[in-house]
């Protein structure tokens, strides 16, 4: 697969779709995107030998290679964090029903408004799965960080879906 063009463009075309959906989740535009995407794939194309099927399906491991190449372009890009300490940031409350009369590409676009500490941490832990500690981790930063950055990301959307409400 590392050298076989063909291979890689199958595999490239078989997760495409889902792999730029991750992608769009972490960036602000389409074209950060598609720079990340082409990186991770990259990365999938020289790793793939060490795949283990045993493990996870290839696609939840061609999914955590772009997302951490998504935290790697947002590092490389400096546009991360403030490091604010608040260990007990305030959980805001997002309005189920409003989250459900709007399609999947509005609530993108309403989460690629986040700044973007907090759209990367509300990808990671709302999206992936992440806790706080590994967030933490992933991203350099403190648990009380994340819980702030999550907290800011809650609070923004909420803000965003009410003014999306009234129009």
């Amino acid at each position: 697969m590392k050298n076989d063009r063909s291979a890689q463009e199958q595999l490239y075309k078989q997760f495409y779709g889902p792999m730029t959906s991750i992608c769009l989740r972490y960036t602000k535009n389409e074209e950060d995107a598609i720079e990340v995407l082409h990186n991770g794939f990259l990365k999938v194309y020289k790793k793939i030998h060490t795949y283990d099927g045993s493990k996870a399906s290839l696609y939840t491991w061609i999914r955590t290679i772009i997302v951490h190449s998504a935290i790697d372009f947002i590092r490389q890009r400096g546009k991360f964090y403030s490091q604010v300490e608040l260990e007990k940031a305030e959980e805001a409350s997002i309005d189920a029903d409003a989250i459900q009369r709007i399609s999947t590409r509005e609530l993108l676009k309403l989460v690629q408004q986040l700044p973007n500490g907090a759209q990367t941490v509300f990808n990671l832990y709302i999206l992936e799965g992440y806790n706080h500690k590994e967030i933490a981790t992933l991203l350099g930063i403190s648990e009380g960080t994340s819980k702030w950055h999550l907290s800011e990301a809650r609070k923004k959307l909420q803000h965003l879906l009410q003014k999306l409400a009234s129009v």
